[in-house]
């Protein structure tokens, strides 16, 4: 079964847009996943085609309806995950994006002006989903992101199956910096270790500019994969040898 993924959305002519090249979109050409898109605007039930109402309690913009949102959702609903993009979700992470691209595929709503009425969460069992700590026009941006990641995981999308395993977040580290001919450019040098063949060494140069790039740049990384490696058996006994 291939990796099937719906987009609730007020805009479905956005779609598949970049989803539509590159290794995504030679994968959907493939068949190694499905894209369809839902208008939310067609669940609304007044003569308007209504699907935001101001917010109760006062304030500026609109606020998507639970009632039309439930609808589109109850009309493709079908065991696959729930997502909702929304900054007040929690922030998606390589692992969550690991285990959605294991799995049959996603239903994605996509928010607009305000956000959600907040009792859909109630009704339904929707997960918000962040990107980021910013502010997008709409949920559509979000979705393909949360899809790239994703599609790219499948089986045969990047080739070789061991192309993603270094890169950044797989191992909780940023990835190891990068360089590739010419050897001199304005001056500046491909490290050493990187030319001398000696495969070990280039194993630990690597490791060792992953941690000291994470320390430098994303110390929550750092902090989270310290905490992780005291914790297993393997980090516990190497904090011993160390003392």
């Amino acid at each position: 079964m291939s990796f099937a993924a719906t987009i609730l959305t007020l805009y479905p002519e956005m779609f598949p847009g970049p989803l539509g090249a590159s290794l995504a979109g030679r994968a959907l050409r493939e068949e190694a996943w499905s894209l369809e898109t839902v208008q939310i605007r067609d669940f609304a039930t007044d003569k308007h085609r209504s699907v935001d109402d101001t917010p109760a309690g006062g304030g500026a913009g609109m606020v998507l309806r639970a009632d039309v949102l439930a609808a589109a959702i109850d009309s493709v609903a079908d065991g696959r995950p729930l997502l909702a993009m929304s900054p007040r979700g929690r922030q998606l992470t390589q692992e969550r994006v690991r285990r959605l691209a294991e799995g049959p595929g996603a239903i994605i709503v996509c928010g607009r002006f305000e956000g959600f009425d907040e009792r859909l969460f109630e009704a339904r069992e929707v997960e918000p989903v962040s990107i980021g700590d910013y502010v997008l026009s709409g949920g559509e941006i979000g979705a393909f992101v949360l899809l790239d990641a994703c599609i790219r995981l499948l089986p045969g999308v990047m080739g070789a199956a061991s192309s993603g395993d270094e890169e950044s977040f797989e191992n909780g580290l940023l990835e190891y910096p990068h360089y590739t001919r010419p050897v001199e450019w304005e001056g500046r040098t491909i490290p050493e270790v990187l030319r001398s063949g000696d495969h070990a060494k280039i194993a630990a140069w690597r490791k060792s500019m992953a941690e000291s790039d994470t320390r430098l740049r994303r110390p929550d990384l750092w902090e989270r994969h310290e905490g992780a490696r005291v914790q297993s058996p393997s980090g516990a006994r190497q904090k011993k040898k160390d003392r």
